[in-house]
């Protein structure tokens, strides 16, 4: 008998297999709904997605939520979970990066698809707007999509080299700049949350600005201090580059000191957080000259 884990697995295998290599061009298109998404499959791999801290769960979720996409490919709240969920099976679960890089090529693909539900845009695109220039017909229902579609589009561009981030610069910075015009607070300061990190991975020559960096990272703690995630990408990213070695410590201490559960819908991102502080402390001496 084919187990739920089982059936996670061949789905995952199959999706992974068309994700592996070179970031695709991938496909905007929507094809018409067959029928709205059945309810008790949502609420399912909603109940999946609660335990995402768990990597079969999360999986497996993955696997209802397509079987969901493909009853009714309008649905955002179902599109969303998938770019987001795919970002965090490669950012929380994955430590191989060639199979980071696959997940989060298919979190970027499956970005395309929740984008292609807003009718502008997708019709933008077709008559052969560039992504950078069509977002701005994106609206507030697509901040998820475009919030975690930008990230793993970093994320991806990042692990293949400085070249290939920079060729994607335009339409991270579109996708994030719309994000903050939309709804700045989105997911605990995620906007200025971006461009800290942004700001100090940049290369000098591409306009590298710590003091930006710096006043980005402080405004999203501000939003939301409880959210772990701000304070590791401070101390990995402004901290190293400035070679402020106090502040990567107080920020990781405070990190691994924190209620993971304090905040009970982002419990699992703060585990993980928590796991990268960790990780992190264990690097000072070859981070700090």
């Amino acid at each position: 008998m084919v187990t739920i884990t089982q059936r996670a697995v061949l789905g995952l295998a199959l999706l992974v297999t068309t994700a592996c290599g070179p970031k695709q061009k991938g496909t905007y298109a929507v094809d018409a709904a067959s029928g709205s998404a059945n309810d008790a499959l949502v609420a399912e791999a909603d109940a999946l997605w609660e335990k995402r801290g768990d990597k079969e769960s999360l999986q497996s979720a993955l696997v209802k939520y397509e079987a969901a996409y493909t009853a009714n490919p309008r649905d955002r709240h179902v599109a969303g979970r998938l770019v987001r969920g795919w970002y965090f099976l490669a950012d929380a679960h994955t430590m191989v990066k060639d199979q980071k890089l696959a997940h989060w090529d298919t979190a970027i693909n499956w970005g395309k698809k929740c984008l292609a539900i807003n009718d502008e845009f997708k019709a933008q695109i077709a008559s052969g707007a560039k992504e950078a220039d069509a977002i701005g017909a994106a609206n507030k229902d697509d901040v998820p999509c475009l919030y975690w579609t930008a990230s793993s589009l970093g994320k991806w561009a990042k692990g293949y080299g400085i070249a290939k981030a920079l060729k994607h610069k335009d339409t991270i910075v579109a996708y994030i700049t719309r994000v903050g015009e939309l709804q700045p607070d989105y997911f605990y300061g995620a906007s200025d949350r971006y461009w800290g990190a942004y700001y100090s991975v940049l290369p000098s020559f591409a306009g590298q600005d710590l003091d930006l960096s710096k006043t980005h990272f402080d405004k999203s703690i501000e939003i939301a201090p409880g959210y772990l995630g701000t304070r590791v990408l401070m101390a990995e990213n402004w901290a190293v580059k400035s070679q402020a070695k106090p502040v990567f410590l107080r920020n990781l201490k405070l990190v691994l000191e924190a209620d993971p559960d304090a905040i009970p819908e982002i419990a699992p991102e703060n585990r993980a957080e928590q796991a990268k502080a960790k990780a992190l402390l264990e690097q000072t001496d070859d981070l700090f000259r």
